[in-house]
């Protein structure tokens, strides 16, 4: 039953890697060919303006991501401080010692959270660089298709 199951899956994965690598091969094959390298010009022009934006605005996550480490920084010495005092003085103490643990904590998700932004960002823009380097590779291929079925005339 399991040879089933992996027989058909791998006939399915064959026939869709079969349909997306489609040939061009006859004269008649040059609209469906035009058609396709006009949309994956159109996607590699997306993806250089999408990949654009996303490395433009990683400094300023990265600049987010700093700031928020020091100020994550600053808050834990500020409640550490704060509790030295708390151990040596009354409830007022303790009560700021609470308050400024509570900041802390909240600076380190905030630090915490502005990091994963950033490693956010930086797998975004790995992602649009793969799927740009696949479009470029099939705009490629699409154009070696278009010069054999159209070659150009050599000059003497």
């Amino acid at each position: 039953m399991k040879n089933k199951i992996y027989l058909v899956c791998f006939l399915a994965l064959i026939t869709s890697l079969t349909t997306y690598a489609q040939v061009y091969k006859t004269a008649a094959d040059t609209a469906k060919l035009n058609k396709e390298f006009t949309e994956v010009s159109n996607d590699i022009a997306s993806l250089s303006a999408k990949l654009t934006i996303a490395q433009n605005n990683l400094p300023g996550y990265q600049a987010k991501a700093k700031t928020a480490d020091a100020n994550a920084q600053n808050a834990a010495v500020n409640s550490s401080d704060q509790a030295a005092k708390s151990t040596e003085g009354g409830v007022k103490e303790a009560k700021k010692a609470k308050r400024k643990s509570k900041k802390a904590f909240r600076e380190a998700k905030d630090a915490r959270s502005a990091n994963n932004d950033v490693g956010d960002q930086d797998d975004k823009i790995a992602s649009l660089t793969g799927q740009l380097a696949k479009k470029q590779e099939r705009l490629r291929q699409l154009t070696i298709m278009r010069d054999a079925i159209n070659p150009q005339p050599q000059l003497q």
